[in-house]
């Protein structure tokens, strides 16, 4: 994995995608949503709560505004830094949260 470069402007990107990508780890935890699994965040940002494992409306719903907010803070990530190190520090970021988290996102 390509490490992303560390500058200031990189590291104000790293936490934005951490603090976004922490709650969202949270919220799916709650709901039982397995993320990381394939298919189930596009189902999601569809508003589909099927892929609830435990029904909870109001916090699906947060899940999935975090969700759209995560992508609209990627496509501004890209614009400022390039589609390579964007997509460097977001893997980086769900890096962390598997190692935190283990298998509770799915994947």
């Amino acid at each position: 994995m390509t490490e992303p470069p560390t500058d200031f402007r990189t590291e104000w990107w790293v936490k934005k995608f951490d603090d976004i990508d922490r709650e969202l780890a949270q919220l799916a935890i709650i709901c039982k949503v397995p993320l990381l699994d394939p298919g189930v965040i596009e189902r999601a940002l569809k508003n589909d709560a099927t892929v609830c494992g435990a029904p909870n409306p109001a916090v699906f719903g947060k899940l999935r505004s975090l969700l759209m907010m995560h992508y609209a803070v990627r496509d501004k990530a890209v614009e400022a830094l390039g589609g390579t190190d964007a997509q460097a520090l977001i893997n980086a970021v769900v890096a962390r949260l598997r190692e935190r988290l283990g298998g509770k996102l799915g994947g």
